[in-house]
């Protein structure tokens, strides 16, 4: 793809994107513009299904929705919050370590600068993005598996993997596009673009895709 034709390729994808759902957590920021609920649901995602984070989310909220309230739960009960997503042992501890840590260095707060975010503990930037751009509004590119493999399956990148596609997009992508573009790719990805076998006879952005790899479509 060249770099002339990513502005037609954003405005269809976002005109296509209304017939999908969005990602669980831009859909549950809709309800509460939260970022202490983005940063707890985005750490539940990972390695997660969509229908699995949004049950598990509204049941831990429903117990607790602040750093304080979730230090008086005990782990367990944070695991049988959280069921079955992946990992829940793991992100229960996580959980309760993010949460003391706001609550001592951050005086409860949610930073608001990917440096800072990284630094709690399972917080990578693909989280750390997300916080910026759903919880603060602020300028970031969360770039997650969906967003690593199409936009070098497009070839506007060539990356060995999201972090490095991070940059990329940072150093290449108008920055119009930053906030949204997760959000568009992720839907695609979920219902067209898929891993193996992706539907390119029904993606309205094919005509600007370089099809990188694919040796097999619909």
């Amino acid at each position: 793809m060249k770099d002339a034709k990513i502005n037609a390729t954003v405005k269809t994808l976002r005109r296509a994107a209304r017939a999908w759902r969005l990602p669980i957590v831009t859909e549950m920021v809709q309800t509460h513009r939260d970022p202490f609920r983005v940063l707890i649901s985005t750490m539940l995602s990972l390695r997660t299904k969509d229908a699995v984070t949004e049950i598990a989310s509204r049941k831990l909220f429903a117990l607790a929705d602040t750093p304080a309230a979730m230090m008086r739960l005990t782990p367990r009960e944070i695991e049988q919050a959280i069921y079955p997503v992946g990992f829940y042992r793991t992100k229960a501890k996580n959980i309760l370590k993010v949460c003391k840590q706001l609550i001592d260095e951050y005086n409860s707060i949610v930073p608001d600068e990917i440096d800072e975010l990284v630094k709690l503990p399972g917080v990578g930037r693909k989280t750390a993005n997300l916080v910026l751009t759903l919880g603060y509004k602020k300028l970031g590119i969360c770039v997650d598996t969906h967003v690593h493999r199409i936009t070098n399956r497009w070839g506007y990148v060539r990356t060995k993997n999201p972090d490095a596609t991070e940059m990329a997009l940072r150093a290449k992508l108008p920055q119009a596009y930053w906030i949204e573009i997760n959000d568009e790719l992720v839907a695609l990805g979920q219902n067209i673009c898929n891993p193996i076998s992706p539907k390119c006879s029904q993606c309205s952005v094919s005509a600007w895709c370089d099809r990188v790899d694919v040796t097999k479509h619909r």
